[in-house]
């Protein structure tokens, strides 16, 4: 099997820091599909952690359930852009460990890309 080319990242963050983590990703090129750039997209969700001995939670308290609204954030990254996108949203994003789900994908919204033709 080839390695994927692209993968999808969906990254988890307080609504506080969506622009600072949109504008990371634009600066990786992440989002660029065909002539099109920036695209992404941003749903509500509820997520939950513990914070656990030693953690210095942005949001939470140690030893406590945390409940609260977040936004998930997905989008599309060149499998040669993969690890300098990481570094910039990771410096942009509050959170001591960040919630960054990598997925491989076969293609990004190009139903008639070569590689489908095969």
């Amino acid at each position: 099997m080839m390695a994927p080319r692209y993968f999808k990242l969906e990254i988890f963050l307080p609504e506080s820091h969506f622009d600072a983590v949109r504008d990371a990703l634009a600066a990786a090129d992440a989002g660029h599909i065909g002539i099109y750039d920036r695209c992404l997209s941003v749903s509500r969700v509820t997520s939950q952690w513990r914070p656990l001995d030693g953690a210095q939670p942005y949001n939470g308290t140690v030893g406590q359930l945390c409940v609260a609204e977040e936004l998930k954030v997905e989008v599309c990254c060149a499998a040669d852009r993969l690890e300098h996108t990481l570094d910039l949203v990771r410096a942009a994003h509050p959170y001591e460990v960040p919630v960054i789900n990598i997925l491989p994908l076969c293609g990004i919204g190009v139903p008639d890309a070569d590689f489908l033709k095969k």
